[in-house]
């Protein structure tokens, strides 16, 4: 990412990434972390149902298609659109790392417009981690994996207990997830953002 800040730079201790033994298997697709989820739920209408695959590594690939309910300018992507699908894409990495953690700070920037009816073809992955911290970019093409950059992001992501979000969030959703019987949603559900 150009111009980052000295926020997003990885201390001189910060270690590699681990993929987790337990992280889905590339290609894999890592399915709604949260159904609820603006990012990536199914049950939100006007969410962006943002799909990620597993790559290599600590790495993932996502893909949004902007929809009319997306756009800010006419015809045209919302930045706060494109920032949330650069977070959830980043937020996402951490499930191959087997934390949870929320987004601490998040840099974007706005390459290129992007038009109602694009699918927005994301690439991540978590550069470095440092204590609780996890350092990690994205890069989001219009017109293909190979087309041009429309947005850039980088982020850093803070390891969380799940009481940050029990304490936090609404007594209801957080029982209604808590009681799901698959162990895997239920995990998933508290994996992201603040």
């Amino acid at each position: 990412m150009s111009g980052t800040s000295e926020a997003l730079a990885p201390p001189a201790d910060a270690v590699a990434p681990i993929r987790h033994p337990d992280a889905p298997a590339p290609g894999e697709l890592l399915g709604a972390h949260y159904d609820q989820c603006f990012g990536c739920g199914g049950a939100q209408p006007h969410g962006l149902h943002l799909e990620a695959r597993a790559g290599e590594g600590v790495s993932l690939t996502a893909e949004f298609t902007v929809r009319s309910a997306h756009q800010g300018a006419p015809g045209l992507a919302h930045g706060g659109v494109l920032s949330t699908a650069l977070d959830e894409t980043l937020g996402s990495l951490n499930w191959l790392l087997r934390t949870i953690a929320v987004t601490g700070r998040l840099e974007t920037d706005f390459v290129r417009p992007v038009p109602v009816g694009t699918v927005l073809h994301l690439e991540a992955e978590v550069t470095a981690v440092a204590g609780r911290k996890i350092y990690s970019r994205a890069t989001g093409r219009i017109g293909g994996p190979e087309g041009p950059v429309a947005v850039r992001a980088g982020a850093v992501f803070i390891e969380v207990k799940v009481d940050h979000f029990v304490d936090n969030g609404r007594p209801q959703e957080i029982r209604a997830a808590m009681d799901d019987p698959d162990q895997v949603r239920r995990a998933r559900a508290f994996e992201v953002n603040p």
